[in-house]
Order: C-alpha cells, then structure tokens, then sequence
C-alpha cells in the first residue's frame, strides 16, 4: 500500500480509537511466491462495518473482512498469526485463492493504549516524514528512528516474532524540469511509494504552477546547485532529468553524475545523448560514470505525447525498483 491510501486506514483506526468504536488491523507481515497481498499491506475494519486497505484482494480478503466482524461483534482481542497459501492442494491453512505463493496476516484488535502510537503514525504519513512501525505479540509501536531495511520480519514461534517497517514513502523522486513531461509524470508516480520533488529555475512557468501532484516544488537560481540539493540516497533516491534543453540537461548531468542513485534518467533524444557523451569522453569521463545514465529514460514504446513519456518513465522506474526487491 502507498503512503497516501495509508493514511486513509491508519485514519480510520484513529478516529475508531478516539471513538470508542472497537477496530481491527490485519497485517500482512511477511509474503512469498506470487501471493497478491505483498509484505506491508493492511486492513482496517471497525465494528460499524467501515472497511479502509487491502491485504490483496479476492476470496481470501473477503474471508478475513467477515472474520474481522466476527470478532468485533463478539469482543474477541485475542492477537493471532494466520498462514495462507494460496494453493487448492495444500492441507491446511489454504486461503480459497490459486495464484500460488503465501502470506501471513496478523489479526490485531487495536487497543486505546494505541492511540498515541497510531496517532504518531498519522501524523509521520501527513508530514512525510520516515519513521518504524513495529508489530509484536505485544501489540503496536512507533518510532522515529528511521530504520536500515524497508522490512523486517522473525517468527520464531506463534508467541515471539517480532515486525518492523519503515513508515512512510521508501522511495524518493526527484525531477529536474517542470515541464508538460514532468506534470504528466508527476501524475502517475504519486499514486506510488514515491516522495516527489521538482526542481526549477522558472518561477513563471505555468505547468509547474499546475503541478498539484508533487509533495515539493523547489525554485534554484542555478542547477549546480543540485549537487548540494539532492542527497545521495544509494538504493531508495530516483533521478530524472528533464529540463528545458541540452545546456540545462548538460549542467544537471555535471552536477549529479557519480552519485549513488538507483535509477539516472535522461529524457532527450538518442542523438542528443550522444553528443553529450561525445563531450564528457572527451574531457576524460570514465565509462564505468558515463553508464549509470539511463537515455533516453524510460521502455521503448514510441511515446511520443507527455503522458505516453510519463507511462514510459514510470514503467522503466517500475522495473528497476522491482528487480532491486526480487519480485
């Protein structure tokens, strides 16, 4: 689940909480295979039949949802751990789903004791802020350290595991240019686990001023600038380039080329991209620097309109960042 819709469930569960209304989490703490309800993925039903989340969809989340009712309606606050495999031919624990693979799912009536831990986590969502989630036989925690891994996961037995997961956007997005391209990308990715920054140095121009998707827009005098702008964020930072024109795109790359980003991409032409290597070979750039450029950004679609870029852009970004976790 993407922060944004997060924050509609962990609503949900506040305002149950402060209600007095009796309110259930169901948590998908660890997945395998092809299971649809992947690592991270929750569910909040309150005993009034208000339903925010998903822990993926079909029959098996339909089961859960009337088993979340169930025990609200009987005041059941036992915390339990189900396995599901989503395989007809397995023994036991089978969720009625066939596309392979497994989940396992906490049931947990949350307590008024949690008010405050979900409060917090609330509040970290809004601000975009990082911060641990922590689930446990012992209920639920929230920090505001910001934790190594996106998550953590050890059951040693039904009565001593312990979760833990980075809160908030794990990813973060940063486009250079705020053109008709970047509005169209901006679009897409803000339904997805991505922070989004834009970087301008055109306070007029209108497309940025229409950009509503991004979480920041940042004016520069100058794109070097960005060398101090954009931190280095090794597997979690994104960087695309589209600014208004070769000696714009050339001083971006010249400001942020050797940088650990994830993904580098360049949107332009193949024959624009050439003859920016051409140059940087010859001032003495290795090629081991020049490769982690991705130009032109994105799938090879013929895209050809903003949106058909954004589409490709979003695509290639899908892919990386997916390779990277193993789906």
């Amino acid at each position: 689940m993407f922060p944004n819709k997060q924050i509609i469930a962990w609503k949900l569960a506040l305002t149950s909480l402060q209600r007095g209304i009796p309110v259930l989490l169901l948590y998908v703490l660890e997945s395998k295979g092809s299971s649809p309800g992947r690592q991270g993925f929750f569910m909040v039903v309150n005993r009034d039949g208000v339903i925010e989340g998903s822990i993926g969809g079909g029959i098996m989340e339909h089961k859960f949802a009337e088993m979340a009712r169930e025990r609200l309606s009987l005041d059941d606050a036992t915390l339990s751990v189900r396995r599901q495999v989503h395989d007809k031919a397995e023994a036991k624990d089978r969720s009625g789903m066939i596309c392979s693979g497994e989940q396992t799912i906490l049931l947990y009536t949350l307590r008024r004791e949690d008010i405050a831990a979900v409060a917090d986590m609330v509040d970290c969502l809004e601000a975009y802020r990082n911060g641990t989630l922590e689930l446990s036989p012992a209920g639920l925690g929230f920090s505001d350290r910001v934790p190594v891994e996106d998550f953590y996961f050890d059951m040693r037995s039904p009565d001593d595991w312990r979760y833990a997961e980075k809160a908030g956007y794990k990813h973060r997005l940063f486009i250079v240019g705020g053109g008709h391209c970047a509005l169209a990308f901006s679009r897409i990715m803000q339904t997805m686990d991505f922070h989004i920054s834009v970087f301008e140095h055109r306070p007029e121009l209108v497309t940025l001023a229409l950009n509503e998707f991004a979480h920041e827009k940042i004016l520069v005098q100058e794109y070097e600038e960005l060398r101090e702008r954009i931190p280095d964020g090794g597997g979690s930072h994104y960087v695309v380039v589209m600014t208004l024109g070769y000696r714009t795109d050339d001083k971006v790359v010249r400001a942020l080329l050797g940088k650990p980003f994830r993904y580098f991409g360049l949107l332009g032409s193949k024959a624009k991209f050439e003859k920016l290597l051409e140059t940087y070979r010859s001032e003495g750039f290795s090629e081991e620097l020049l490769g982690q450029i991705r130009s032109p950004a994105g799938l090879s679609i013929h895209s050809q309109t903003p949106e058909e870029i954004a589409v490709s852009i979003a695509a290639e970004i899908i892919q990386v960042k997916n390779e990277r976790s193993g789906l």
